[in-house]
């Protein structure tokens, strides 16, 4: 969101799609409301869900995994963003495993967790290897990395999870900051510690260049890894 009113403010008019190579491209469309111009900046994260299907993709919906029942639309309840469409992919080449994993229930699956609104609106909360199950709550990650980018000193965030022996994980947060700034571990937590619940607030706080592939994503499995090896925090620090 931080990132998408920057660029309104320069005088575009944004909208965006959420999609992927194995349903053809977009399958969801933000579709710009009138009504939404006057509301203030909490108010505007409302843009910034993913949207409604569009003409291509009638089979949108959000389930429960396991039941595959389509979860209540309540903005709350998390459950998977699957596809079903005469324009999704038959499988994936030579990898029948793969094509029926991903097809099981007769529904595609993303892997993108999700929710979706009273408007028929989703909204994505994590990928479903990201979310980091802490205790017993959830804690999405894009929310973590939302909060802190949004310091004035820092350029780009990524959260995994790292290990924890009581509690199964803890947000582990890295940090790459804008030139010429210098903004601490501390500094960080304490500003992620005023603006989202306890539990969600990183517990570690690494700062250094995010590992990016060709196309400039930042290659998660390489951090996930990272935090595997530091092990779990002492329990003293950790909790």
């Amino acid at each position: 969101p931080q990132i998408m009113n920057k660029v309104e403010g320069l005088g575009f008019n944004v909208s965006h799609a959420y999609g992927m190579t194995e349903a053809l491209g977009p399958t969801t469309l933000w579709r710009p409301k009138d009504e939404l111009s006057h509301l203030d900046h909490e108010q505007l994260k409302i843009k910034w869900r993913e949207g409604n299907h569009n003409l291509m993709m009638e089979g949108v919906d959000v389930k429960d995994p396991i039941t595959m029942a389509s979860v209540p639309p309540d903005g709350k309840t998390i459950g998977e963003v699957m596809f079903r469409s005469n324009t999704m992919m038959l499988g994936y080449l030579k990898n029948l495993q793969a094509t029926q994993e991903a097809f099981k229930g007769g529904w595609y699956r993303t892997g993108d967790l999700g929710v979706i609104h009273s408007d028929g609106y989703i909204q994505l909360k994590d990928r479903a290897i990201d979310m980091i199950i802490y205790g017993g709550e959830r804690i999405s990650t894009l929310e973590v990395e939302a909060v802190i980018i949004s310091h004035p000193e820092v350029l780009e965030a990524a959260v995994v999870g790292r290990p924890d022996d009581l509690l199964g994980e803890t947000p582990c947060a890295f940090v790459k900051l804008k030139e010429g700034c210098n903004a601490s571990a501390e500094e960080i937590i304490k500003f992620c510690g005023d603006r989202m619940m306890h539990y969600m607030v990183p517990k570690t706080i690494i700062l250094r260049d995010l590992p990016v592939n060709s196309t400039g994503k930042i290659q998660k499995f390489v951090l996930r890894e990272k935090a595997k090896a530091m092990g779990s925090l002492p329990p003293l620090n950790g909790h």
